[in-house]
């Protein structure tokens, strides 16, 4: 873990992976190398498609499944839509009423759809023989909550409702089976240390119903015999409903999820769950308590002047709903922790 910090560079303590992860070193040069071959005239984009199908295996195998089942694109929101656009008229969906919008969303603008919003610790129990599509985020971006994914599904799967399941705060250190729900959605620039404009769908064998609806050539099962007129043949597996790639964050994400892939989930799990156990630990001895939440997110209420302190140390944290919110991943260490609660400190002794 030491020796792939070397690969980040943060002014500072960074401590806002929730809102947009480092890239690494190697992905920069990925970028920079692509984008003077973009300017020059010598970019491959067969050889930046192949790429593209590499990214898609690679998150597959991250999320534990295959890279059939794995769809690209730039955007969460939009493989959501898909998944809205397939449920029949006036289908309940049942969310957790503190989501990202994202999630939502694109549900509510469906309009002909009856969303239901609990609060989420009521979730699991909340799904009934109405719901034909539960949707949560495996760890909340406000707070980080972690929910019980196995109790969720179990339920669904009790009522014959579908699930989808936003992994975009939790891929890249949640071991997690992509497989044991019927969608996944992933944003990859937060904890997997891509550029924005990289994003992952995960479908059914059969498709669950989905419609290819903003297929294009990339779409086809020949690409590039798919480029003028209708497609033709759409590609058997979930490729039909890539979105056409961003060759850039693409080339990017590459070498971010292969660190990834060096170090494991597993480990990188008990690195940041470690890290943020001993932020917790720090705001307990200065009065500040809160929960675990399951995850390295850490979010804390926000005292007069706590903020200004930790911009003054040069410590990034975000600000979300009412409180402050700290992100560990694995470029961060126990000096970074430390840091940061000597800078809270400051603000509750003077």
């Amino acid at each position: 873990m030491d020796a792939l910090r070397e690969e980040f560079s943060p002014r500072g303590t960074y401590l806002d992976t929730a809102s947009h992860g480092l890239l690494p070193r190697r992905s920069v040069a990925a970028v920079r190398q692509a984008a003077a071959r973009m300017a020059d005239g010598t970019l491959d984009q067969a050889a930046c498609l192949r790429a593209v199908d590499g990214v898609r295996a690679a998150y597959a195998a991250l999320v534990g499944t295959t890279s059939e089942r794995v769809a690209v694109g730039s955007s969460v929101a939009v493989h959501v839509a898909l998944v809205a656009a397939s449920l029949p008229p006036d289908a309940e969906v049942l969310v957790a009423r503190e989501e990202f919008s994202s999630l939502p969303t694109p549900f509510d603008q469906r309009g002909e759809l009856r969303l239901r919003q609990v609060p989420l610790v009521e979730l699991v129990d909340a799904v009934g023989p109405g719901t034909g599509l539960v949707a949560v985020s495996a760890a909340q971006s406000a707070d980080g909550r972690v929910v019980d994914l196995g109790a969720l599904t179990a339920a669904a799967r009790e009522h014959g409702a579908r699930t989808l399941v936003d992994t975009t705060q939790a891929a890249g250190w949640l071991p997690l089976t992509a497989d044991g729900f019927d969608f996944t959605v992933c944003g990859g620039y937060k904890w997997l240390l891509t550029p924005r404009g990289v994003s992952f769908l995960t479908v059914p064998a059969d498709f669950g119903g989905l419609r290819p609806l903003h297929a294009g050539w990339v779409a086809g099962e020949e690409p590039w015999l798919s480029c003028y007129g209708p497609v033709t043949e759409l590609a058997r597996d979930a490729r039909r409903f890539d979105q056409s790639p961003g060759f850039l964050p693409y080339l990017a994400a590459a070498p971010s999820l292969r660190l990834l892939a060096e170090l494991g989930t597993e480990q990188i799990a008990a690195h940041d769950r470690s890290l943020a156990a001993r932020f917790r630990a720090g705001l307990a001895e200065l009065g500040r308590e809160v929960p675990d939440s399951g995850s390295p997110i850490v979010a804390f209420p926000e005292t007069e002047g706590a903020a200004e302190a930790l911009h003054r140390a040069g410590v990034r944290v975000a600000r979300r709903q009412g409180a402050l919110r700290a992100a560990f991943h694995l470029y961060n260490d126990a000096a970074d922790v430390d840091r940061a609660v000597e800078a809270l400190a400051s603000t509750a002794t003077g």
